[in-house]
């Protein structure tokens, strides 16, 4: 890599960072919505399709036809994921006393 190239690499990266941002901020959204959601299946059947179309058409789109554009890609999404795993608040599973306690739905 020359220095011609870094600055193509560091859009590559930060193109990535924000494909990441969107992919695991809306999987963050899909599952609190799921949670409440009369047909949490088709929700996150739906976010998921959307999701990923979204991510490889931006990997697609930023790489083009260099391998290494790809690669930075790659890596920023990556760093996407550490720091909105470490940014949105965290969800405790329910406990069993909990679920216990909850009101049962007629099927």
């Amino acid at each position: 890599m020359t220095l011609h190239d870094a600055p193509m690499a560091l859009l590559s990266v930060l193109a990535g960072m924000a494909l990441g941002t969107m992919f695991f901020a809306g999987l963050w959204w899909t599952i609190r919505r799921a949670m409440v959601s009369p047909s949490p299946a088709l929700l996150v059947l739906v976010s998921m399709v959307g999701r990923t179309g979204l991510v490889v058409a931006g990997f697609y789109l930023v790489a083009g036809s260099d391998w290494q554009r790809l690669l930075f890609c790659l890596a920023g999404f990556v760093v996407a994921r550490l720091v909105i795993t470490r940014l949105l608040p965290y969800a405790e599973a329910p406990s069993k006393t909990s679920l216990a306690k909850a009101p049962q739905h007629a099927s």
